[in-house]
């Protein structure tokens, strides 16, 4: 059974050395994708400028070259929000399946990011958002600890799938959350202490789902297997395998350990199923 990976960064033609990081071709991460198990991957955009990679134009032409192993989410620059709906309509109709990474660094309640989820809930379109402790930080959509404005954004725009992503998303799960600058942008570890908001949310808006990708979002699952693997049952419609991976050498280590819970009998099939594969066909028709 082969994965769906619904957060891949990738671009058209191989650059060796961008800042700190080696960037992979679409076409050269083929054979990496097929070692671990993973036949689709969903590329995030940068946005609609001209960047070195990632913006909406170069991930349609991947998709285009690689229909059968690449689909994409658009994504907006954050100028004249009069014109955010009419922008999105042309990106789906180009064949852009949802919006993402969202990774603005404003607060949630900014008038051009509620444009933007205004305009996906009438479009369906998904969105991944990226989230960062505090504006000013290098990128991400901006919430306090406890996430209110995401409660507010679920509840206002009920119709609206929002994927949440990042390590001050993720670092959500447990009750004893940090609420430092720093702490917010780290990992977490140990026993998940009950309750955590992403839990809470989780529980009270179906509109909430998760992006499972990095050490962020495979962290909070992984750190209380116990709890993880609850979590992973009672959310399965809501829940996507993803990776974060940009080039051939990153492996992050869930696809490994769900793999091996259901071996060990310890993650049911359909569960599995549908968060490898499954909810990326029918939330995303991929």
């Amino acid at each position: 059974m082969q994965k769906t990976d619904l957060h891949l960064h990738l671009t058209l033609r191989q650059i060796p050395r961008l800042g700190k990081l080696n960037l992979a071709s679409a076409g050269n991460m083929i054979e990496h994708l097929d070692e671990l198990g993973i036949g689709r991957g969903v590329l995030m955009s940068a946005g609609e400028r001209r960047v070195p990679f990632g913006n909406n134009a170069k991930n349609r032409l991947i998709c285009e070259k690689y229909p059968d192993r690449y689909a994409w989410m658009c994504n907006l620059d954050p100028v004249h929000p009069e014109t955010v709906f009419d922008r999105l309509a042309l990106y789906k109709s180009q064949g852009a399946i949802g919006v993402g990474e969202l990774s603005i660094n404003k607060r949630l309640d900014n008038e051009f990011l509620q444009a933007v989820f205004a305009a996906c809930e009438k479009l369906s379109l998904p969105i991944t958002i990226h989230m960062s402790p505090e504006e000013g930080y290098k990128y991400g959509v901006v919430d306090e600890p406890g996430l209110p404005l995401l409660e507010e954004t679920l509840k206002k725009y009920p119709e609206l799938k929002i994927l949440g992503h990042s390590q001050t998303f993720w670092i959500e799960m447990s009750g004893d959350a940090p609420k430092t600058k720093e702490g917010r942008n780290s990992w977490g570890s140990g026993s998940i202490v009950p309750g955590g908001r992403v839990p809470e949310l989780f529980e009270k808006y179906p509109n909430l789902y998760g992006d499972l990708s990095a050490n962020s979002g495979g962290q909070a699952i992984m750190r209380d297997e116990e709890f993880g693997l609850a979590f992973l049952e009672k959310y399965a419609d809501r829940l996507f395998f993803a990776t974060d991976m940009v080039n051939t050498a990153m492996e992050f280590p869930l696809g490994a350990w769900l793999d091996k819970k259901l071996e060990e009998g310890k993650l049911s099939l359909d569960a599995y199923e549908k968060i490898c594969f499954g909810n990326a066909k029918t939330v995303f028709g991929i």
